[in-house]
C-alpha cells in the first residue's frame, strides 16, 4: 500500500491544492471521454503524472490491486445474458472501457498519496472548504490516510497468526469469519484509544496546521487542471 514517502519530485514541490485541482480534473475528463483516442492520452497522461511523483506504474498497480479483480469481472458480468447469443460483446466492451476509465483514475491517485503528507492535504481542504464542514472533510481524509496502513497491517497479523496455527486447514467460511472478526476488533479497538488519545490532548477544531504556498510549479498544473475539465465539457 502506497503511503508518503519524503522526495524532491515534481509533486512533491507543488501545493498540495493544485494537485487536488489535477486528480479532479483528471476524473472528470476521465468518466466524460470514452472514445479510443482520448483514453489513449489519458493513459499517456497518467504516466506523465506518475514520473512526477517517483512511481512506478507496476508499484501503483500492485497497491491497488485488491480493486483490479472487479473491474475485470465486471465487463464479463455486463456481457452475460439470459439467452441468445449468451454473451454480447457489446455491452461487455463498453463496461470494460468505464473499467479503463475507473483504473486511470485509481492509478492516478497514487501520485497524490505518495507526494502528499496527511497534514497537508487536511490542510488544503480545510482552507478550501469553508466553516466547520471543511474541518470535518479534512479531520475525515487526515484520519483514513492514517489508519488505512494500520488496519492493512492488522489484517496481515491476524491472517499471518492464523497461518501460523494451521488455520489453513479450516473451511473457507470459517477462515473468512476469523480474519473478519478479529480485524473489527481490532477497529473498534484503534477507534476507541483512537478517541482517548484526542480527549487527552484536547481535541480542537482549529489546529496549526502547516502553512501552504503556491509557486510557479503550480501554474501549469492549475492549466492542466483546466484543460481537463474543458475537454470533458466540450
Amino acid at each position: 500500500m502506497l503511503v508518503y514517502e519524503p522526495d524532491d519530485t515534481v509533486a512533491h514541490r507543488l501545493d498540495p491544492r493544485s494537485k487536488l485541482a489535477v486528480q479532479i480534473g483528471f476524473a472528470i475528463a476521465a468518466l466524460a471521454h470514452t472514445s479510443r483516442r482520448p483514453l489513449l492520452a489519458l493513459t499517456a497522461l497518467t504516466l506523465v503524472i506518475l514520473w512526477s511523483a517517483g512511481v512506478r506504474p507496476f508499484r501503483a498497480i500492485y497497491a491497488y490491486r485488491y480493486a483490479l479483480p472487479f473491474l475485470v469481472f465486471a465487463p464479463l458480468v455486463a456481457g452475460l445474458t439470459l439467452g441468445e447469443p449468451w454473451f454480447d460483446v457489446t455491452d461487455a466492451s463498453q463496461s470494460a472501457a468505464a473499467s479503463y476509465r475507473v483504473f486511470l483514475v485509481i492509478v492516478v491517485s497514487a501520485a497524490y498519496v505518495r507526494s502528499t503528507p496527511v497534514r497537508a492535504s487536511r490542510a488544503a481542504i480545510q482552507r478550501t472548504v469553508p466553516g466547520k464542514p471543511g474541518q470535518v472533510v479534512g479531520m475525515g481524509v487526515a484520519l483514513v490516510f492514517r489508519f488505512l496502513p494500520l488496519l492493512r497491517d492488522d489484517v496481515r497479523t491476524i491472517r499471518d497468526a492464523s497461518a501460523a496455527r494451521l488455520g489453513t486447514e479450516r473451511g473457507l467460511l470459517e477462515r473468512t469469519t476469523h480474519l473478519g472478526t478479529g480485524t473489527l476488533e481490532r477497529a473498534f479497538r484503534r477507534a476507541d484509544r483512537l478517541s482517548l488519545a484526542l480527549q487527552a490532548r484536547c481535541f480542537a477544531w482549529n489546529p496549526t496546521l502547516p502553512p501552504l504556498a503556491f509557486s510557479g510549479l503550480d501554474v501549469p498544473a492549475f492549466g492542466l487542471a483546466l484543460l481537463l475539465v474543458g475537454t470533458a465539457t466540450l
